[in-house]
């Protein structure tokens, strides 16, 4: 189904959620709304009670709530489907991803992150949402005069965010102090009336954005043409696949590990399943050796499992396969690649 000109994916119950990895790189928002409106995130919405809330609050603002988990995405589509809230989406994806690929630089009003995991095990302070480089992506986002607002019941959490927080060059707090114990006129989310009838302090930090340009360090992803490699060789596909082993390369901040070769019973293909670490994105994809009809070589490329998307470092796992087929007998060549990345074709790589 498309609307708007994007894409949806259907998490079952006739409800339809927007699946992040199936969108443009960044999304024209206001194709999807329907509307030119200021765009609002919430990160982690839970079941939707804040978002919702807001919504109603502030019409002339569209509202976008960013979540992990189905149920939650499926009863908040629900509820503003019930509520008649035709200024609520709600997308199936990680902060991370969503404000990097599918958010233009300076194209978000605000941000609000409700009560995020505190991690709160040392060895998994790493995974906390709130560091310094996710302030710098937050940065490259929010508009100018835009708001950053988060909520946490965790007074260790609170400490690390306040640190994060007085350190950035990005936001200043719109209060005296670098965050409240007392919000009332705040919209309350379910875990936090909870919080508070337990007796927990909670701390609500109301920070905004300066004018203070941000470097380009978050270039919205790129797609390249679907990527493939052609070469000839003596070698049969057995002969390929009895010589596969699992390998892992870097290129940079591209991580790619080739960790299994499958042999098709009903067909002339080997299938290379592959794990890509990319930022934003990570894949497991399916690159595939055929062999061409009538043509007497073999195709590397891309296969179509899943939504694979022809990332850069797509390009290098293809590449890196390539060159691994290269090195199996002297008498393999290169007859095409329409690779964009910077080829070595070397006959002892492997």
């Amino acid at each position: 189904m498309v609307v708007y000109g994007v894409l949806y994916y259907n998490l079952g119950m006739n409800e339809e959620i927007l699946y992040s990895a199936r969108l443009p790189w960044p999304v024209s928002w206001h194709e999807w709304f329907g509307r030119e409106a200021p765009l609002c995130i919430e990160i982690g919405f839970g079941n939707g009670q804040f978002l919702l809330e807001m919504a109603k609050r502030h019409l002339n603002m569209n509202w976008l709530g960013v979540e992990i988990s189905a149920p939650s995405l499926r009863k908040a589509a629900k509820k503003a489907r019930t509520a008649g809230l035709t200024n609520v989406r709600v997308v199936q994806g990680n902060a991370w991803y969503v404000l990097w690929a599918l958010c233009a630089p300076q194209s978000v009003q605000a941000v609000y992150l409700n009560f995020p995991d505190p991690w709160p095990k040392e060895r998994h302070h790493h995974r906390r949402l709130i560091q310094k480089r996710f302030l710098d992506l937050l940065g490259s986002r929010i508009v100018p005069g835009g708001l950053l607002e988060i909520a946490t019941d965790h007074a260790e959490y609170a400490a690390w965010i306040t640190a994060v927080l007085q350190q950035t060059p990005w936001f200043y707090s719109r209060t005296d102090t670098p965050f409240l114990t007392d919000d009332p006129e705040r919209t309350r989310t379910k875990y936090e009336l909870k919080a508070l009838a337990e007796g927990r302090i909670c701390h609500y930090y109301k920070w905004q954005r300066n004018d203070k340009p941000v470097s380009d360090l978050f270039p919205v992803p790129e797609e390249f043409p679907m990527p493939h490699v052609i070469l000839r060789t003596p070698l049969t596909l057995s002969e390929i696949a009895e010589r596969f082993q699992p390998v892992t390369v870097s290129e940079g901040d591209t991580h790619v590990h080739l960790m299994e070769i499958f042999e098709s019973r009903t067909a002339a293909k080997l299938l290379v399943e592959a794990y890509v670490k990319e930022e934003p994105m990570n894949q497991r994809v399916g690159l595939v050796i055929e062999p061409r009809e009538d043509m007497g070589d073999i195709r590397i490329g891309l296969g179509e499992v899943g939504f694979p998307r022809p990332t850069r470092g797509i390009q290098v796992a293809i590449r890196h396969l390539a060159e691994w087929v290269v090195s199996l007998h002297p008498a393999t060549e290169i007859a095409y690649s329409n690779l964009g990345v910077k080829t070595n074709w070397s006959k002892s790589s492997g």
